[in-house]
């Protein structure tokens, strides 16, 4: 197993990292005063980089990088950016990556508004440069996204979701865009379809362990993170509860449901489902799935000509999977 520090991963391609920096804060240049204040704002908060990192990696498995691949990356941050902030107004969310969210300084009017700009900036920057091709994997993996999100409010109502729906639902919200950063990172060094499709299948085995690791997070051990139960409160299925209501009596489960239904704003009743999740194998089931599709996720990466690049295209997943928060 490769195991990387992040900023090992990053030196591998730092002048990649460092040339898309630029051109990204170009792509969000604009004249109003306002807009250009909030997307400096934008620009000047960026986390590890880990999407446009798997878009760089993935392009050097089979080619250098191109014009093409800068494009790409800079489109998926783009919409994705744009998703993050109609997700903080949608969410009534102060916080994004512990700063201050758009909305939460400039209110909701001018955060959907500049949501709304990301999103035409990312449409234009296609159109420009003629990446159709890269277009349409991104545009479909933000449609893949909304139709997840929607499901999960659909079920939270009714709290029925099987784990068939569960993945669904992961597959569509989390893992479509680590698959679309694959896929785009791919296309732009080559036309080949099939490998198109295998680094696309390899991103989105990622992206489904990378959810269940991030479900495991909510209820935590010493060795995962800290409990806090944000999931249980929002009424969320994930992976460990799916696992635990189909493996306990008919009473346990209806009294587990009515909790998060009714009492899930209690931090006693939530610590009560979290021991309820770990004492019937929720979480020893939920890591050997995460597991499964870590290890599935390696298979179709070795399948490619091994390569610096391919080791530090597998150090970044690792560092996903293993990460403490």
């Amino acid at each position: 197993m490769v195991n990387l520090s992040i900023e090992e991963i990053q030196k591998s391609i730092d002048q990649e990292l460092l040339n898309f920096e630029n051109k990204f804060s170009n792509s969000m240049k604009t004249k109003v005063f306002l807009l250009d204040k909030i997307t400096n704002y934008i620009v000047r908060r960026k986390g590890k980089q880990i999407r446009p990192m798997f878009v760089f990696l993935t392009s050097k498995l089979c080619g250098n990088t191109t014009e093409s691949t800068y494009t790409g990356a800079a489109l998926i941050e783009l919409l994705h950016t744009a998703t993050l902030v109609h997700d903080d107004v949608v969410d009534d969310s102060n916080y994004r990556r512990g700063f201050f969210s758009i909305n939460a300084l400039w209110k909701n009017k001018i955060a959907v508004l500049v949501g709304d700009f990301l999103l035409s900036k990312g449409l234009l920057l296609a159109i420009e440069h003629k990446e159709f091709q890269l277009l349409e994997i991104v545009s479909n993996a933000v449609k893949e996204m909304s139709e997840g999100e929607l499901l999960q409010l659909e079920k939270a109502r009714k709290l029925d979701i099987t784990e068939d729906i569960y993945y669904e639902i992961i597959k569509n919200k989390t893992a479509s865009l680590i698959a679309s950063c694959c896929a785009v990172g791919l296309a732009s060094v080559s036309k080949d379809e099939t490998l198109i499709a295998q680094a696309k299948l390899f991103g989105e085995k990622v992206g489904i362990a990378f959810q269940i690791k991030d479900d495991l997070f909510d209820y935590g051990t010493e060795e995962i993170g800290k409990p806090v139960g944000i999931d249980i409160k929002e009424k969320k299925m994930t992976l460990p509860l799916i696992y635990a209501l189909n493996n306990c009596t008919w009473l346990e489960k209806q009294k587990i449901i009515f909790i998060i239904k009714n009492q899930s704003h209690k931090s006693k009743k939530v610590t009560e489902v979290i021991d309820f999740v770990k004492s019937t194998g929720g979480l020893e089931y939920a890591i050997n799935a995460m597991n499964k599709y870590h290890h599935e996720a390696i298979e179709i990466l070795h399948q490619f000509p091994s390569s610096l690049h391919r080791d530090a295209l597998e150090g970044l997943v690792n560092f996903t999977i293993n990460r403490k928060k």
